[in-house]
This record gives C-alpha cells, structure tokens and sequence, in this order.
C-alpha cells in the first residue's frame, strides 16, 4: 500500500470513529479531550461536529493554523507525562470522548508510547465514554469496539 493510501485510510477512518464516537457520547456531560493538536484538522473537525461541548486540547508547542487553535484558556500546555496526571486531579474520571492521533513515522516509537500513555489516559475517562486512537492502545478495562463503517480496519482504533 502507497504511503498516500495508508494515509487517505487513516484521515478516512479518524472522520468516521470521531463522527461514530462524538455521536454515542453526546449524552455524556463530560469534556472532550484532544491528545496533540499538530495543525489542527482534527480539532477543528471536533469542534464541528460536537458544538457546545468542551474540548480541551494538550499540547507541547503550538504549530496550528490559526483558524484551528483553541482559545488559551482550553489549551493544557506541556508534555503529556505530566499533564495527563495533572488532569486526572482537575477533572477525574469525566471525558466523554479522548481522541489521540500518535502519527508518528516511526509504527515501533508510535507502539512505545502507546504503551506507555496508555495508563495515564485509561484514568481520564468517563464511564460510558470513548477513546479514539490512531494507533492501538494497551488498557487494563477498556475494550476493543467495532469500527463504523466508512473505517478501514487498523487505520483506527476506538476503546469503551
């Protein structure tokens, strides 16, 4: 597969589990959480499809377009290693949905910190909530759900 495929795959099936996934939390009262903002597609795509819902965004540096960057005030600056723990004791256990892009080059790395955010997220989510990745994730109570179509299997992944 041409890395264009692998690609359009990936974007594809992000559209859809955050489509699927921002649809089956919309009962659920609880902040978004974005993972990495990068240029902010997804970001902006979020804020599209769930209007009036609060989407936190972690970032190390900010890189957006400006029409894609969040206000400062939803913007949790740092490296996740800290941040993430630290939103645990501000919100505890209340994100509705949590979308990571990892995307690296690298599947190996992408795979390392998979591993190792894995335990630091699993804490954030609400019960009922969901958690897409682009990458599989490794959770203790979090299981694997079915893909939406429209997704293209292990281009997505989505936990509940």
């Amino acid at each position: 597969m041409s890395r264009l495929d692998a690609f359009i795959n990936r974007m594809t099936s992000q559209r859809a589990c955050l489509n699927h996934a921002a649809e089956k939390t919309a009962h659920l009262g609880g902040p978004a959480l974005e993972l990495g903002l990068g240029n902010g597609r997804t970001y902006h795509h979020m804020v599209e499809i769930m209007p009036g819902r609060e989407i936190y965004v972690f970032e190390r540096a900010i890189a957006s377009h400006p029409d894609s960057t969040p206000p400062d005030e939803m913007l949790i600056m740092g490296d996740v290693f800290e941040t993430l723990p630290q939103a645990l004791e501000r919100f505890g256990p209340t994100a509705s949905l949590i979308h990571a892009d990892l995307g690296g080059h690298s599947p190996k790395k992408n795979d390392e910190f998979a591993r190792a955010i894995s335990p630091l997220v699993e804490p954030l989510l609400a019960k009922g909530g969901l958690m897409v990745a682009s990458d599989r994730m490794y959770f203790d109570s979090l299981q694997e759900q079915e893909l939406p179509e429209g997704a293209v299997p292990k281009s997505c992944f989505i936990y509940g």
